[in-house]
């Protein structure tokens, strides 16, 4: 015998308990359900973690992360903001930008787009849009009348590389100063039609999501010539950070140091929503999975019910040897806590392994079922992605602990409970 009692009372107990029926049933269940929680729990986290990781190295490699839209003139020397942007070192690099929306036509098909009139050059530093070309090649856009689609778009208006399309795009403030003098020349109102530009598509980009079907490329030079500014002109500057995730500080920072009034926009206003999908999804599954594990967890207390039931004569002589009431009380526990050892041992290694090969295993039965999980053009990427961090396992195996040392607290009082003298006399 060794050391203290209790724990060597409680391993007997836990070896004795084997094949008896139903408690060694109700035993194996409740370590079994911490497993799988455990294990589940585990393999959720990390897949939260590989959709935010993938947010942030993927989706925000083409999303600006930050961008500062002027709110009244433009910015007269875009070059010189730019450099003073990139003076702020949480700032990686920047390069101007012109918004404009309008229709895309292509014989008798129409597509709602945003065109982006970017600076060749300067847009690779702050977009890696060149990773995704599928078609055409992305130094191409400084051709005159050159425009890169996304695919969604190309697709829509049936439309190949080489092609020539029509964009409809809003009259601009000095079209309409033109058109309105012409109008009151002639005493006759002139309703405001579209600018029409016919355009040759010279790429094709391939990014997955709402990106490809509504996102479309100029070059500013274009954008300059079409809205009517000047050479060295701009709207508004895009912001690469180096941590994606202070964007909206960084992006207010650099704002109060701008010699213009700007609108502050960052990933957060069009993106956002995914982020903060991803981290509701990971709380609820958390809340969801820790019950389960509870649940799992409480089986225990049966299993000690039916174990102090079963023991009250070994009670019994303990007490009339001079066996103290925490002794009791921890052989029992000791008893019902390796059922949460062995659970959170069996579901940690499980989850780990899982997590680890979730993205393999996951292309597997995608080929065995001939189905497709996640769709590219639905979400921004085709694959379950995993990102396995040590503090989620920790946490997770913690808190399965925890749950099944409270199990084992109320059956082991119980046993401190049995009175000597009345089971004695039964016996």
């Amino acid at each position: 015998m060794f050391k203290p009692l209790s724990l060597f009372l409680g391993f007997r107990y836990v070896r004795s308990r084997h094949g008896k029926g139903f408690s060694s049933f109700i035993s194996a269940s409740s370590t079994i359900g911490i497993a799988l929680g455990v294990m589940v729990l585990i393999v959720v986290l990390s897949a939260m973690n590989g959709f935010e990781r993938e947010l942030a190295q993927r989706l925000l490699s083409v999303v600006p992360h930050a961008e500062l839209i002027t709110v009244n003139e433009p910015i007269d020397d875009w070059r010189a903001s730019v450099k003073n942007v990139q003076n702020n070192n949480k700032v990686i690099s920047a390069a101007p930008v012109i918004k404009m929306t309008g229709m895309a036509q292509h014989a008798q098909s129409l597509k709602g787009i945003q065109v982006r009139g970017v600076d060749v050059t300067l847009e690779q530093q702050v977009s890696a849009i060149t990773d995704y070309m599928i078609a055409g090649d992305w130094q191409d856009l400084a051709q005159p009348n050159a425009i890169i689609l996304g695919a969604g778009i190309a697709k829509k208006l049936q439309a190949k590389l080489g092609d020539q399309i029509q964009i409809l795009l809003p009259q601009t403030p000095k079209s309409k100063q033109t058109q309105q003098s012409q109008a009151d020349a002639s005493g006759s109102q002139h309703f405001p039609v579209p600018l029409k530009r016919n355009v040759n598509i010279v790429g094709v980009f391939k990014f997955g999501g709402t990106i490809d079907d509504t996102l479309a490329y100029v070059s500013i030079e274009q954008a300059v010539d079409i809205t009517g500014l000047s050479l060295n002109q701009a709207q508004g500057i895009r912001i690469k950070t180096a941590n994606v995730f202070q964007a909206p500080q960084i992006a207010r920072d650099v704002a109060f140091t701008f010699d213009h009034y700007v609108y502050m926009y960052d990933w957060t206003y069009t993106q956002g929503h995914l982020f903060n999908d991803i981290q509701l999804v990971r709380m609820v599954m958390f809340i969801v999975l820790v019950l389960v594990i509870a649940v799992a967890s409480f089986n225990i207390v049966s299993t000690l019910i039916m174990a102090v039931n079963d023991k009250k004569g070994d009670i019994a002589i303990l007490k009339t040897m001079g066996a103290s009431a925490p002794l009791i009380m921890f052989t029992f526990i000791i008893q019902g806590f390796v059922n949460g050892i062995l659970g959170c041992l069996i579901g940690g290694l499980s989850g780990v392994y899982l997590a680890l090969n979730l993205t393999e295993i996951m292309s597997s039965l995608e080929s065995l079922f001939g189905v497709k999980f996640l769709s590219s053009d639905v979400y921004f990427i085709d694959f379950l992605p995993t990102s396995l961090h040590q503090n989620d396992v920790v946490i997770t195996v913690l808190v399965a602990l925890f749950l099944s040392l409270i199990a084992t607290i109320y059956p082991a009082w119980r046993a401190t409970k049995v009175e000597p003298a009345q089971v004695l006399g039964q016996i």
